[in-house]
């Protein structure tokens, strides 16, 4: 499975491995406007993923602050059937959140302790 990311300009690109499910991907968000990201999720084998990047081809400025119950990438993640554990809405909402300069680059990191 290829996720090597090959956008290039302004934007931010961050790369998902979701764990278990082995369903890595690439989650790229580019500026349209100033208050308007375009989002391509690219590189999932998962089928519930690739439904969740036809649905989120855009976001806005508000919507990364909407609660999730209105939040349209996780609207969207529940009609396309994403497991509710699943992480890749919450990369989109972060690639979306640094390309608009709301947020700087960080790795973000869940781990399990032993």
């Amino acid at each position: 499975m290829n996720t090597e990311i090959t956008h290039t300009g302004d934007g931010a690109c961050v790369r998902v491995d979701p764990g278990i499910c082995g369903f890595a991907c690439a989650v790229y968000a580019r500026k349209l406007e100033a208050r308007k990201v375009k989002i391509d999720i690219d590189g999932s084998e998962c089928k519930q993923i690739q439904r969740l990047s036809e649905l989120i081809t855009q976001i806005e400025f508000r919507d990364v602050f909407l609660p999730l119950t209105r939040n349209p990438v996780f609207v969207s993640a529940e009609k396309a059937g994403c497991h509710p554990s699943c992480v890749i809405p919450t990369a989109v909402i972060k690639a979306a959140e640094v390309a608009l300069g709301l947020a700087l680059k960080c790795d973000v990191v869940i781990q399990f302790k032993s």
